[in-house]
């Protein structure tokens, strides 16, 4: 069986859910949100080409890692639709990722580092920590856990009593 758009090899939803380990109300969500694009046999079944589970596969790795659906989508948006992607589409695509990835690594490796302190203190309240945020002057950082997302308290505006 050839591979070419005339002889495309298909694979029917349930096997797709079957072999991707995803379920087919999952499947068809892709499909509706444009991740993964399918038909319809002759008999009125969904079926998808069988290099979506490749999409798939990517789809939910990308999920794991804490990925936005607009991010993967911006992401496959870049990937060749009518044929499997090549190793050169998906390397392009990791680099476009990996300072995305680098961000999330660091964020978390300073939660992780800063949580442990927290805890040690006992207050847990990031809001009225007398150590890292007192009186809340984090808030004039701007919305959000500013000291995990990056922000030094160092960047804070100097108080009256300082």
């Amino acid at each position: 069986m050839g591979h070419g758009p005339a002889t495309r090899s298909w694979i029917e939803i349930g096997e797709l859910a079957r072999r991707s380990g995803v379920a087919a109300s999952a499947l068809r969500f892709y499909e509706q949100q444009g991740l993964i694009e399918g038909g319809r046999s002759p008999a009125g079944r969904r079926r998808y080409p069988r290099q979506v589970l490749r999409r798939v596969a990517f789809i939910r790795v990308a999920q794991s890692l804490g990925l936005s659906l607009e991010d993967i989508r911006a992401a496959l948006a870049g990937l060749p639709g009518g044929h499997a992607p090549s190793p050169q589409d998906w390397a392009q695509l990791a680099a476009h990722w990996r300072p995305l990835l680098d961000a999330r690594i660091a964020a978390l490796t300073r939660l992780r580092d800063q949580l442990d302190s927290c805890i040690g203190c006992g207050c847990l309240s990031m809001q009225h920590c007398a150590l890292y945020n007192p009186e809340d002057r984090a808030a004039a950082l701007g919305a959000g856990p500013r000291y995990l997302m990056g922000d030094r308290p160092s960047a804070l505006p100097r108080s009256e009593s300082d």
